[in-house]
Order: C-alpha cells, then structure tokens, then sequence
C-alpha cells in the first residue's frame, strides 16, 4: 500500500490511503457492529486499555497521565477521555474505509498522530498488541455478533490504519535522519 502523500508543513488536504479488499459482507459486518460499540465507546474504550495494559504492562509508562497517577484505572477522567477518543477513532475509520473503500485522512492529522507515537516510543510490532487489544474489546462490546468473520472484517479494517499511521511514522524518522 502507498503511503500518503506527506510534506513538510501541515497539510489540510485529505490524502487517500487504499484499502486492501475490503468486501460488501466486511462493511455490512464492520457498520452494524460499530452502530452498537459507538453507544458505548467509553466503556469499550476502557476495555481495550486495559487489554493492551495487560498484555503489556510496560505500556502504561508511555502515557503522561498514567506515570505518576493515585487515580484507579478507570475512574482516571485523562484515561476515559483518551480511551473514548481513541476507541472513537479507529471505529470511526472502519466504517469510513467500507463507505469510501480508503482511509480519508488529513494529512495534518496523520501527521500529527504518527509523531505523536513517534515522541511516545512506539514502535511497529506494538501495533500487532493494539490490534489484539482491539478485537478483544470489539468482542466484549458486541458478544451476540462475535464471528470469526467479524474478527476477520475488523481485523483487516484496523490492519489498514495501523499502515496509514506506520507508514507515515516511517516518513517522518527518514526526514529527521
């Protein structure tokens, strides 16, 4: 997959990140179940944390508002807000990925995104824990619809935005060096 365009200043035109196959049945499977997980993204959004978190423990000195916090996990505002958002996110992209057959992105806040798990340490082969730890909440949220053919639309789904963001990670370190 071609990444997107990149330059060295903000862009505010969106760039289009090419799907893979992504199939009718995936985008049927991806909208009906994210209609039900948006409803409660928080929640989900929390699950998948506490996923990665569990998968990774080390994981949690990579976010400022969780190194030095008394706060409970999920009574923590700064962890709600990010999960939320984050959960938000990459659901948001699945269903725009069926509707549009390509990620639309700023390139602005792809760039920002990419430089922000850049400063974070992230490196690629965590994206494979953030993707179990995706499916993982996806499952918990929508358990009537669990399939393996869920499992597979999401997976594919979230597999091309973990690309777009790679990608664009791989164009800054290049730039910087």
């Amino acid at each position: 997959m071609a990444p997107p365009t990149v330059g060295t200043q903000a862009q505010t035109a969106p760039a289009m990140v090419p799907a893979r196959v992504y199939s009718k049945d995936d985008e049927v499977l991806v909208k009906k179940s994210w209609d039900i997980l948006k409803k409660d993204a928080q929640r989900n959004g929390i699950n998948f944390f506490r996923k990665v978190f569990e998968i990774a423990p080390g994981a949690k000195s990579m976010y400022s508002f969780l190194r030095d916090s008394t706060i409970p996990f999920e009574e923590n505002p700064k962890v709600k807000n990010h999960a939320r958002y984050v959960f938000m996110m990459t659901g948001d992209a699945a269903v725009q990925l069926g509707e549009k057959g390509a990620y639309q992105v700023l390139d602005s806040k792809l760039q920002k995104l990419a430089a922000t798990h850049i400063n974070a340490g992230v490196t690629d082969d965590q994206f494979e824990i953030v993707k179990e730890a995706i499916l993982y909440a996806i499952e918990m949220g929508v358990p009537e619809l669990w399939s393996p053919e869920l499992k597979s639309a999401w997976g594919d789904a979230y597999d091309m935005l973990a690309a777009a963001v790679k990608a664009e990670m791989h164009a800054q370190r290049a730039a910087a060096q």
